[in-house]
């Protein structure tokens, strides 16, 4: 770990905290942004949903889900 000194000046606690904090935002490496899937290249997507069966599939294959 590195120390920080100060060469010149009269600086106060407060300038000392600020400056560390200052310099150890800067260090910190940005978080990666989430990847979203590509939902257009998936394939799954044209697959078709099973058809429903049984009494009544005939209504409820025309409703959306």
């Amino acid at each position: 770990m590195r120390h920080l000194k100060i060469i010149r000046g009269d600086a106060t606690e407060e300038e000392i905290a600020a400056l560390v904090i200052a310099l150890a935002s800067r260090a910190t490496p940005a978080p990666k942004a989430v990847q979203k899937s590509e939902s257009w290249r998936n394939t799954a997507h044209r697959m078709r949903k099973p058809l429903p069966t049984g009494q009544g599939a005939w209504r409820s294959s025309g409703l959306p889900r």
